[in-house]
């Protein structure tokens, strides 16, 4: 009846109603064919939700989103990603957020599936155990050369390694920020490098917090953004290193440039950091920010090279104009 009724309707927001499974397949089975946008939350009603898509009911669907509702399901969400890949073959955005996904292993002998060719955000941020291997990042991205957004945030098994081999060049914001992880002896020591070596010219989001990079890989990995193609100014906007264990003289060293009339913002950083740039005649008049605590999206001044120096500033926070300049 809703099918007929609304003819027009192309979007579909499912989160944390009631509505039965068999209603939701049956107006999926006679308008799937003008789907393009789905958001469920995870429950027992979503695996018959979910086979209507393998089944390729929602052929055009653009953008699919499920979530883990308010009393998180303890039952892994088990999805076949190359049915999905099939099922939904216009995909552009997929999210499956802080839900225990478990993925089916691909049998032996079994081909590729065919990949998502348009997609351009994939997010498997959890906070939950996470099964989420370069196997499986391999299976989901291996034809999606056009991806923009990777927000892998908690996916501990995910090694720098498995990212290079990703077909996407244009990435954008690559989030891999591991919060609350108990074993960091298993995490990489090394391979920071190889993201920013591959993504400098375009990354503008960098997240990697409480991963365990040496000093001397993430000076490695930040001298990258100074690299960049054709001497132009690398896109980074916005880097996250809380937990890991850069040092003042390792940012120092390889600053980041911003594009002109962009703002640079380097996120948690350690207790009593100021972020002191080398204020050019055009950015006379401009503040410094000294931080005597880690302060989230700290806007850190216009172009010009920046820098990092340490400062005790006894538990106070405050700002201040460069040297010589009028407030």
């Amino acid at each position: 009846m809703l099918a007929k009724a609304c003819c027009q309707l192309h979007s579909l927001d499912l989160q944390h109603s009631m509505v039965e499974s068999t209603a939701v397949v049956s107006f999926l089975e006679e308008a799937g064919s003008r789907m393009r946008k789905l958001w469920l939350t995870y429950s027992s009603q979503t695996t018959a939700i979910l086979g209507a898509l393998l089944g390729s009911c929602c052929p055009q669907l653009q953008v699919l989103e499920v979530s883990s509702g308010i009393n998180r399901n303890s039952i892994p969400l088990q999805l076949p990603v190359e049915a999905l890949q099939k099922g939904c073959p216009q995909l552009q955005v997929l999210r499956l957020l802080n839900l225990m996904w478990l993925p089916k292993p691909l049998g032996r002998g079994v081909a590729p599936g065919p990949g998502f060719p348009s997609l351009e955000e994939l997010c498997l941020a959890s906070s939950t155990c996470n099964f989420v291997s370069n196997e499986v990042l391999g299976r989901l991205l291996h034809g999606s050369p056009n991806l923009r957004l990777l927000d892998l945030r908690g996916c501990a098994r995910i090694t720098p390694a498995g990212l290079q081999d990703l077909p996407c060049r244009e990435l954008e914001q690559l989030h891999l920020g591991l919060y609350g992880t108990s074993d960091r002896l298993t995490l990489a020591k090394e391979g920071s490098p190889l993201l920013t070596q591959k993504w400098c010219h375009t990354l503008r989001e960098l997240d990697l917090s409480g991963q365990g990079f040496s000093e001397k890989d993430l000076e490695q990995a930040l001298a990258a953004f100074l690299s960049t193609p054709g001497g132009s100014h690398p896109a980074l906007c916005s880097l996250n290193l809380r937990g890991t264990r850069v040092t003042p003289s390792t940012v120092r060293s390889a600053p980041p440039t911003p594009v002109p009339g962009a703002r640079v913002a380097v996120t948690h950083l350690p207790r009593a950091w100021k972020w002191c740039p080398a204020w050019p005649e055009s950015s006379r008049g401009q503040r410094a920010c000294i931080l005597s605590r880690p302060l989230r999206g700290v806007g850190l001044g216009t172009p010009g090279e920046l820098g990092l120096v340490l400062v005790a500033m006894g538990g106070r926070a405050r700002c201040g104009t460069p040297a010589g300049t009028a407030p």
